[in-house]
């Protein structure tokens, strides 16, 4: 069984503590009122800031299911299933964000446009990796078919990316300043601390998601070997 010290988780918790509260302080104090939008453009570092940890997620899930498939070890099915997991929920919580900052700029919060519906598939797409992992009670035939589809799955990340590129669309590009909004180098520095404190979270949420799924997975081992125990000794009367 694992021991209850984490150095390196707790750490990371620190780390990424400090890192969400200056990105809070830098999005209210640090980050100027942007001229077109006003002050609702402030959830955009958080919503940009979510969607890169939720892609990352979903990347990690990707390398790690190719190396599953490889080398069949246990580990690499548990970071899948981790990332997948974290990568999900940074995912909602971009598109939640992204529609509370539509409501003000587009007067709705929600468009089919292509970017918006790409991540609506995507979001299903990966609600049901969770659903085909709960499905199959094999642990080893589990791990290879969400590995395969957690490949076949991250297609869907560079579809969203470069959905603002390849289609016509009123989602902003703030790589090429698209959409309205000229970012400042105050801006800048705000999303920058925004990005890399979100990914300390991705580490430490991943740490001990991870640490979590292999207790479990300890547990279940050890109740199984008791059960067989059990059933294979000989009953004393």
């Amino acid at each position: 069984m694992q021991e209850n010290n984490d150095t390196l988780g707790l750490v990371l918790a620190v780390l990424s503590s400090a890192g969400v509260l200056s990105a809070l302080g830098m999005v209210f104090l640090y980050a100027p009122r942007e001229a077109t939008m006003g002050d609702v453009q402030r959830i955009f570092y958080f919503h940009v800031a979510s969607a890169w940890v939720g892609f990352f997620g979903f990347f990690i899930a990707f390398l790690a299911s190719v190396v599953y498939l490889a080398r069949q070890e246990r580990r690499w099915d548990i970071l899948a299933l981790s990332s997948v997991e974290i990568g999900l929920t940074f995912i909602a919580m971009a598109v939640v964000s992204g529609s509370l900052w539509a409501r003000p700029v587009w007067g709705t919060y929600w468009t089919w446009e292509p970017r918006l519906t790409i991540s609506a598939v995507q979001l299903l797409i990966y609600v049901s990796y969770i659903m085909l992992r709960t499905a199959i009670e094999n642990p080893q035939q589990r791990a290879r078919f969400a590995a395969v589809y957690g490949i076949a799955a991250f297609v869907t990340v560079p579809l969203s990316w470069f959905a603002i590129r390849w289609w016509r669309t009123i989602h902003p590009d703030i790589l090429t300043g698209g959409g309205g909004m000229a970012m400042t180098a105050k801006m800048v520095h705000t999303l920058l601390v925004s990005l890399v404190a979100f990914t300390l979270l991705y580490f430490t949420l991943l740490r001990q998601r991870m640490r979590l799924e292999q207790a479990g997975q300890e547990l279940a081992a050890l109740k199984e070997h008791m059960w067989h125990t059990a059933e294979q000794s000989p009953q004393r009367r």
